[in-house]
């Protein structure tokens, strides 16, 4: 061949070697060749993790915009930081021999730490991160980047007990240091240890040079990996591992997705036939998303993006689900709720009218005294889960009604008698006492349980708070300022009166439940 191929690379020391590797195999072949190194924005910005760089391929975009302008024929890439999905023109024109495919250890002093409960580890790979939180829950974490020397000097810096490498990289720049081992039960990242060249989908000629390097088990092994994160949709964002191997014609598979603090891990472990190989990612990414995997995909998504909505109170797992697609949610208990303990004088005689408005309520007076011992004539509630709970736990309602106001109105035309005991917090806003004080109806308040305020500062991407009581509100404003355009969602009247005090656009739920709230704030999103 008379023209010469020019080699697009990265100009770190990696980087070069794979490069440089790439290139003794053309010319031993006979072809002229040049290295071309460029710098990437994955070298240059090394003071954020890969994955809150937002860029796709961060340390390959730069090579594939050279090819396309004409400044380079083919790129080298380490292949696990290639995107799935190569640009327009581009295509995979070689994979080279595997190296080692594992993640490695590097600890200082010792590896007593491991059987430890506190460690700091370093690295900044979501997948290796959230392996190693799965397997030591109790150690902490640290963000690491940086070329290969840099971040062996960081971890000999710092009082971190080790840090996670590729082995690969490590044997390639002879620096895999004493005091470090391969993490055997670690699943690498898809195509790790492995070495990919790209070239122009219409370049003939340099798509034949270059198949003429390509080796074929690392070929199939690695795309079954790639295909398998495509499927998942995942990426640099995502704690997704893939780890495949030919022998003895059949291929071997094993795959692993994880929530990002470990907490949750969907394995696969899959052999077929070699002939096969284009079914296996299909059947392991069906695996993964059958049990659980898309529901930790769709979570994974939406960590990466900006929080729009705060809740007041903690949601559980199957209220998050209920939220509208392009919700990002968070959510904290804003208020913290201590019972009180109540002497046997409160319910002697036993009260002919009884007020209960909410579960805490009902929780203080089953710690305090058995429901034998709470049959009380006439029971009043706010809200259905209230009525329902207490029905179950205590006696029956005589009337329930929305909110506090609506039941302090009834009581002033249906009560019997003109005597009511209210189980209540010390922390009121509401305006029953004072509607049935000025109706001359003698109102005699306990405090059931004390509220205290425990909120959080939230940032400036929050469009909407969701609030669940007039104090949820109180705590809220503690700590925060309230934008103009902000939107408060409130589960009941009680509550957006206290919310309109400080928010311009208040929306009341149809019905006071947690679900009726989740379903107003999908109405912005419509």
């Amino acid at each position: 061949m008379s023209k010469i191929i020019r080699i697009g690379t990265r100009d770190s020391e990696l980087a070069l070697w794979q490069a440089k590797t790439v290139q003794s195999q053309l010319e031993h072949l006979g072809h002229k060749t040049q290295l071309v190194p460029v710098k990437s924005t994955g070298d240059i910005v090394l003071d954020k993790p890969i994955y809150e760089l937002g860029i796709t391929g961060v340390f390959t975009k730069t090579l594939d915009i050279a090819m396309l302008n004409g400044d380079i024929d083919i790129a080298v890439h380490s292949l696990k930081d290639v995107p799935t999905l190569l640009p327009k023109g581009i295509v995979q024109a070689a994979v080279i021999k595997r190296g080692n495919v594992r993640d490695c250890l590097v600890f200082k002093h010792n590896e007593e730490f491991l059987s430890q409960r506190e460690a700091v580890i370093a690295t900044g790979s979501l997948r290796r991160r959230a392996q190693w939180l799965n397997r030591y829950p109790t150690h902490t974490i640290v963000g690491l980047r940086g070329n290969v020397n840099s971040r062996l000097q960081k971890l000999k810096d710092n009082d971190w007990n080790g840090a996670i490498f590729a082995a690969a990289g490590l044997g390639r720049l002879n620096m895999k240091p004493e005091e470090s081992f391969n993490l055997e039960w670690m699943i690498p990242a898809p195509a790790q240890g492995a070495v990919m060249i790209t070239a122009i989908e219409n370049d003939e000629e340099t798509l034949a040079i270059c198949a003429e390097i390509n080796h074929k088990d690392t070929e199939i092994a690695t795309s079954v990996e790639r295909k398998f994160l495509n499927l998942l949709e995942g990426g640099c964002s995502a704690p997704i591992g893939a780890l495949a191997f030919v022998k003895d014609e059949e291929i071997h598979f094993q795959g692993v997705l994880l929530s990002l603090d470990g907490s949750k891990k969907i394995e696969v472990q899959r052999t077929m036939a070699l002939e096969k190989h284009d079914e296996l990612a299909q059947f392991c990414a069906d695996f993964i998303i059958e049990r659980g995997g898309k529901r930790l995909m769709d979570n994974l998504k939406k960590s990466s993006q900006h929080t729009n909505i705060y809740s007041t109170k903690t949601l559980t797992d199957q209220q998050k689900q209920l939220f509208h697609d392009d919700v990002v949610s968070e959510s904290s208990d804003f208020i913290k709720i201590s019972l009180n303990r109540m002497t046997p004088q409160v319910i002697k005689p036993l009260p002919q009218n009884v007020i209960i408005t909410s579960k805490n309520t009902v929780d203080a007076l089953l710690m305090n005294f058995s429901s034998e011992e709470l049959k009380f004539e006439n029971i009043y509630c706010v809200g259905r889960r209230t009525k329902r709970l207490v029905e179950r736990k205590i006696g029956k309602v005589k009337h329930t009604e929305n909110n506090s106001k609506a039941l302090a109105e009834h009581l002033v035309e249906y009560i019997e008698g003109t005597e009511v005991t209210y189980f209540c917090s010390d922390i009121r806003l509401d305006e029953l006492p004072s509607i049935l004080n000025e109706n001359n109806i003698e109102i005699k308040e306990v405090t059931a349980y004390e509220t205290k305020y425990d909120p959080v500062k939230i940032n400036d991407t929050i469009k909407g708070v969701m609030f669940y009581s007039p104090s949820t509100v109180q705590s809220y404003k503690q700590e925060n300022v309230v934008s103009d355009d902000m939107i408060a969602f409130c589960i009941g009247d009680t509550t957006a009166k206290e919310a309109s005090k400080h928010f311009n656009d208040v929306r009341i739920a149809k019905i006071p439940t947690v679900e009726s709230v989740i379903d107003l704030v999908n109405e912005l999103f419509v």
